[in-house]
């Protein structure tokens, strides 16, 4: 069994529902669903647009080689209706992003673990000290609380009340 950091994020459509569903298809097509953290509620990152994001941190056990997960997560996106635009940054209803595999460092055309750019993202930090706070980077060598201290972001990132 291998254990699987995600981030879920989406700013369109029922925000809330659109995770729900995704941890429901991640549950059948993944594995074990053994944590969540809280959501939370960002503006957007490195784009403008009207509607904020929702982000929650999700952590399975999988007996799937992670570029299996990586198939089975765009599955997911697509099934819940996320287009993949040219640009990076754009809205969707859902982004799965993996953040850690275990402790493995994977560098493919396909798949980079940890996520590259995790330690510059506080909505992705914040959720990942809910669920594990002294999980160690495996490239950074540093916990996600230290990386959290550190981290350069300034985007407020605060709970979402439903």
């Amino acid at each position: 069994m291998a254990r699987v950091y995600f981030l879920l994020g989406g700013n369109l459509d029922d925000r809330e529902r659109i995770l729900s569903e995704a941890i429901l298809k991640m549950k059948s097509e993944i594995g074990e669903l053994v944590n969540c953290s809280s959501i939370y509620e960002t503006e957007p990152w490195g784009f403008d647009h009207d509607l904020n994001f929702l982000n929650q941190v999700v952590v399975f056990d999988t007996r799937l080689l992670a570029e299996k997960v990586l198939d089975a997560t765009q599955q997911i996106e697509k099934d819940l209706g996320r287009v993949r635009k040219k640009d990076q940054y754009s809205e969707r209803t859902i982004d799965i992003d993996i953040l850690f595999y275990e402790d493995q460092i994977i560098s493919t055309d396909r798949l980079v673990v940890p996520h590259p750019r995790l330690q510059e993202r506080l909505f992705a930090l914040v959720p990942m000290v809910d669920v594990a706070p002294e999980l160690i980077h495996p490239v950074e060598m540093k916990s996600i609380r230290e990386l959290l201290v550190e981290c350069p972001d300034e985007m407020e990132v605060k709970k979402f009340k439903h």
